[in-house]
C-alpha cells in the first residue's frame, strides 16, 4: 500500500503505534540509565591509561639504556686507566709521566661523573616504576569497575535484547505508514514535551497530556478517526480511547 492510499485512522493507528513503540524504548533506555556512558567513559580512561603504561615502558628501556651505557662507559675508563698505570712503568721521562698522569686523571673522573649520573638514573627509574605500579593498581580497579558495570548493563540487555529487535523493526514498519510531514511533526512534538508522549488518548473527556478538558463536539471529531487534531494546550496529537485500547492490545501482543 502506498502512502497516498493510507487512510486518516491508519496514519493514527501507525502514529499511536510508534508512539507505544518510544515509549518502550524510552522506558528501557531509563533501565539502563547512565550505564552505556559510565562504560564508554571507562572504556575510553582505560585506552588512556595503556597508553600511559606503553609510554612509561619505553621511558623505562631508554633510561635502563643510559645506565648500560654509563656502565659501559665505566668499563672502558676502567680498561683506560689499568693501561695507563702499565705505560707508567716504562716512560722515560718526567713529560711522558706527566701526560699519562693527566689521562688517567681524566679517566678517573669520566668513572665518577658516569657513576654519578647512573645513581641519577637509578632514582629516576625508582620513581618511574613507582608510577607503573600505582597506574597499574589504578587500571586493575577500573578493568574490574568496568567488567561490573558490562556485566549489570548485559544482563538488562539480555532481558530486553528480544523486545527491541521486535521494536525496532515495528518501528520501521509504523513510521512507513506516516508521510514525512507528520512524522517530523511527531519527532517534534515528541523532542518538546514532558516523558516524550506526543500522540495521546482522551480520557475521562480530556486530553491525556494536559488534562485539559475537551469540548464534547471535539471529542466526537476525534473519535470519527477523519482528520488529524492536536490538543490546543499542549500540541500533542490525540486519538479516541477505543482506538488507543485497541493498539496497545495489539503492541502488547508483540512481546508476549
Amino acid at each position: 500500500m502506498s502512502k497516498k492510499e493510507v487512510t486518516v485512522e491508519e496514519k493514527l493507528r501507525a502514529l499511536y503505534d510508534l508512539q507505544l513503540i518510544d515509549s518502550r524504548i524510552d522506558e528501557i533506555k531509563s533501565v539502563r540509565g547512565e550505564l552505556p556512558l559510565e562504560i564508554e567513559d571507562l572504556e575510553d580512561e582505560i585506552v588512556g591509561l595503556n597508553k600511559r603504561l606503553a609510554n612509561f615502558a619505553d621511558e623505562v628501556t631508554s633510561i635502563k639504556n643510559d645506565i648500560a651505557v654509563k656502565k659501559q662507559a665505566i668499563e672502558d675508563s676502567k680498561a683506560l686507566v689499568k693501561k695507563y698505570t702499565e705505560q707508567q712503568k716504562n716512560v722515560r721521562n718526567n713529560r711522558e709521566f706527566n701526560s699519562i698522569s693527566k689521562e688517567t686523571e681524566y679517566q678517573e673522573l669520566e668513572i665518577q661523573l658516569a657513576e654519578k649520573r647512573i645513581k641519577e638514573f637509578k632514582v629516576k627509574l625508582e620513581q618511574k616504576n613507582e608510577i607503573i605500579e600505582g597506574t597499574n593498581e589504578k587500571l586493575a580497579l577500573q578493568q574490574n569497575l568496568l567488567k561490573h558495570k558490562s556485566d549489570e548493563l548485559n544482563d538488562i540487555m539480555g532481558d530486553t535484547l528480544k523486545e527491541e529487535k521486535v521494536l525496532s523493526e515495528k518501528s520501521i514498519e509504523y513510521a512507513e505508514l506516516i508521510d514525512l510531514h507528520l512524522l517530523n511533526a511527531y519527532k517534534r512534538i515528541r523532542s518538546s514535551v514532558k516523558n516524550g508522549l506526543a500522540v495521546v488518548s482522551v480520557e475521562r473527556g480530556a486530553s491525556g497530556g494536559s488534562f485539559f478538558t475537551i469540548p464534547p463536539q471535539r471529542i466526537v471529531e476525534i473519535a470519527s478517526r477523519k482528520k488529524i487534531i492536536t490538543d490546543e494546550h499542549s500540541g500533542r496529537i490525540l486519538v479516541d480511547g477505543a482506538l488507543a485500547e485497541e493498539e496497545k492490545e495489539k503492541i502488547d501482543k508483540l512481546f508476549k
